[in-house]
């Protein structure tokens, strides 16, 4: 049986392609973070999901560079390669499937000296610190948008798209039965400065919309005190979160790679708030892209208050969104390009 290691900060496409893999046959072993925060106990959405799949899983403490000054996170950069190094002699896997972020370098690296080969996937338009140096590392360079190519070697380039859920390919052309409803949601974790505009805005939107908040579980507490049969709350773990974003006219969220691949597939219009502090604006330029098929209104995080989100969405709602020329098949591009590299 061959094993492959999994790897990188993007586990939701990389995750169809493992479980792909899986039922193959192959051996999947995850190096990733168990807990998303510095210091926090609760266990992370990458590690649940992972886990829940079956896949064993390698909680890596690697450290990253970007924007890091605390002393003992520096120290974890050194300590996650020695770690990963390791794991790799003891593993001896066929190969490395690396999602980029800072938890693939170490991965990688430690991979090239072991004589371990390496392919890498780039979700976002942009180049991320992470994968321009993968990629000198790396066999091949899949990536998710056409327009990131330039930024690496040109012989190792592949284009295949971003893996979708597959829940999320069955709601494609699904009917909308609840009118006026917006999805909020900011990601695995939530967005706590969306949900605080969100709880100043709702006696507003309440009179007109119904709104599904997925507020990440920090926030979900006070979001179940709210008693309105147009609201609904619930955490990413809930299964209504799929039927949600299915029925939304709207959603409201942040712009990271696989939520704007999944908004630009389903036709979606939204109201996307990028994260500022993202890695070379890459959440921005996500969201440009929707912005620029008639499918988004970017609202910078900066101008975000009740009354701007309250207007934002009222704009959204005439939108007229113009399909995107996207690549749907991108889990199996991706497993096809695993079994030619590393069989």
């Amino acid at each position: 049986m061959k094993t492959l290691v999994f790897t990188g900060g993007h586990h939701t496409g990389a995750l169809e392609v493992a479980k792909r893999l899986q039922n193959d046959g192959w051996h999947i072993v995850w190096f990733g973070h168990r807990h998303s925060l510095w210091g926090e106990n609760a266990d992370s959405g990458e590690y649940r999901e992972v886990t829940a799949a079956g896949v064993p899983f390698i909680d890596l403490k690697a450290g990253k560079f970007y924007r890091t000054f605390h002393p003992l996170k520096l120290i974890r950069i050194p300590y996650g390669f020695f770690q990963a190094l390791l794991q790799l002699l003891l593993l001896r896997p066929n190969g490395i499937v690396s999602f980029g972020g800072y938890l693939a370098v170490p991965t990688v690296i430690a991979g090239w000296l072991l004589g371990i080969p390496a392919i890498t996937h780039e979700q976002t338009v942009v180049a991320g610190w992470a994968n321009k140096l993968i990629c000198l590392f790396a066999r091949k360079i899949a990536v998710t948008w056409s327009q990131s190519a330039s930024n690496y070697p040109k012989s190792k380039v592949i284009f295949t798209g971003l893996p979708l859920r597959a829940e999320v390919k069955k709601i494609r052309n699904k009917k909308l039965e609840i009118r006026n409803s917006i999805y909020v949601t900011g990601g695995k974790q939530g967005a706590h400065v969306i949900n605080v505009a969100v709880f100043a805005a709702l006696p507003q939107l309440l009179k007109k919309y119904t709104v599904i908040h997925q507020t990440g579980f920090a926030d979900l507490p006070h979001a179940l005190e709210i008693k309105d049969p147009h609201y609904q709350a619930f955490d990413f773990s809930s299964p209504y979160a799929i039927s949600a974003l299915a029925q939304a006219e709207v959603i409201v969220g942040r712009s990271g790679a696989h939520t704007t691949y999944e908004l630009a597939f389903l036709g979606k219009k939204s109201v996307l708030i990028p994260i500022s502090t993202a890695s070379h604006n890459e959440q921005y330029l996500n969201a440009k892209l929707l912005v620029d098929s008639g499918a988004a209104i970017i609202l910078p995080q900066s101008q975000l208050t009740s009354q701007s989100l309250i207007a934002a969405i009222a704009s959204a709602q005439k939108l007229s969104p113009h399909k995107l020329n996207l690549t749907y098949d991108a889990t199996d591009k991706l497993v096809q390009l695993i079994k030619q590299q590393f069989s």
